[in-house]
């Protein structure tokens, strides 16, 4: 399980695009486990599982920092 070998972000940039996948996949079934178990959102937190590896693995979180917002707080700015 690829996933208990990750203690930091700077694990993933160790690891290969076919070992990312299957990471991806893991913490898809542990958040579906534990949202089954204790209840909340389920889409919303498996729609960013590639996009939050994505942004681990290219930048150099921690010390870059991410901001998360909702959608329906989006706002359109039109030019």
């Amino acid at each position: 399980m690829i996933l208990n070998r990750i203690d930091s972000p700077s694990d993933l940039k160790k690891l290969s695009v076919i070992e990312l996948s299957h990471l991806a996949q893991e913490i898809r079934q542990f958040l579906i486990q534990q949202l089954s178990a204790a209840g909340g959102h389920l889409a919303p937190n498996l729609g960013v599982v590639e996009l939050t590896l994505a942004m681990h693995y290219l930048y150099n979180s921690p010390s870059d920092k991410f901001i998360f917002d909702v959608g329906h707080q989006a706002r359109f700015i039109r030019c």
